[in-house]
């Protein structure tokens, strides 16, 4: 993963340019209220959202720099877009973290019209986690004028409710089904997003794709999911495949790395062996699911 940071500027200037992005994402999402609608996505009518709606907080200075050199593999305009995440959308992320790629884009997007939800670490979790979610919290109150509106919730399967029953329109999971697979949680994270999501809403899913020539349990050792299992899994929790997309593909993948998906930049386990080969190949290829709650 690319590392630094930009330049820190005086404090004054640190928060004129949090506002002005505060200001900008308020005028992103000052289209027309859709009348007798409170939700988004493609169940609920209303217009589509498009990439260029992201693409002016994907340019904002707020974000983080390993994070924007994240979106050639990314594509989280196209993502979005693609879920139909809309301005007045009501949106729970499982498990940000505190690097936040995403809760840099969707919390400044929603924050005028819709909700944006962290569905962040327990109490009880384990302590590098925990502390994980402190720096996440920590984030949140230094930059009230992208953050001040997003609500954080506790994620552990089905141990705590991520968001009021029925109330979310999206919830958008990134890279996570592989690990709650090998732990034996995702029946249980499954029946926590399907509480949480309006009937019609949609649970928006991308995670590393297996190979279909390979057993599953040693593609999921090496942090890779069979598409097929994934969908099979999800439809049987109470959901439709709604959609798929290829944004997220990468064909030099070859998905038979020594360190599994981690070989691959940002993670780059190997370090300096073989560095520039992994580099060319780039990050994991991705399936994108948008799945409708029944």
């Amino acid at each position: 993963m690319t590392s630094g940071r930009r330049a820190v500027a005086p404090a004054a200037g640190r928060r004129a340019a949090l506002q002005a992005a505060g200001r900008r994402a308020a005028l992103l999402a000052a289209g027309p209220l859709i009348a007798g609608c409170a939700s988004g996505g493609p169940a609920a009518g209303g217009p589509a959202s498009a990439p260029a709606d992201f693409e002016p907080l994907l340019r904002s200075t707020h974000r983080r720099p390993a994070n924007v050199a994240r979106d050639g593999a990314r594509n989280p305009a196209k993502t979005l877009a693609f879920f139909a995440v809309r301005s007045d959308s009501r949106v729970v992320e499982i498990l940000p973290g505190s690097a936040g790629y995403y809760l840099e884009i969707l919390a400044p997007f929603l924050r005028a019209r819709g909700l944006y939800v962290a569905a962040s670490r327990p109490a009880d979790a384990l302590p590098a986690y925990v502390a994980d979610h402190q720096r996440l919290l920590e984030r949140l109150r230094a930059e009230p004028a992208l953050y001040d509106r997003v609500q954080v919730t506790a994620f552990d399967g089905d141990r705590h409710p991520i968001a009021a029953d029925g109330s979310a329109d999206f919830v958008l999971t990134f890279r996570n089904l592989h690990n709650w697979i090998e732990r034996g949680q995702l029946d249980a994270a499954l029946r926590a997003f399907h509480r949480a999501l309006r009937p019609g809403g949609v649970l928006g899913v991308v995670d590393h794709r297996a190979r279909t020539d390979q057993p599953a349990a040693e593609q999921l050792r090496l942090g890779y999911v069979r598409e097929d299992f994934a969908v099979a899994a999800i439809e049987a929790a109470g959901f439709r495949l709604d959609a798929r997309s290829e944004v997220n593909a990468n064909p030099r993948d070859t998905r038979d790395h020594p360190e599994g998906v981690w070989t691959l930049p940002p993670t780059l386990r190997l370090k300096d062996r073989d560095r520039e080969r992994y580099l060319a190949i780039g990050e994991s290829d991705r399936f994108t699911l948008r799945f409708v709650r029944r």
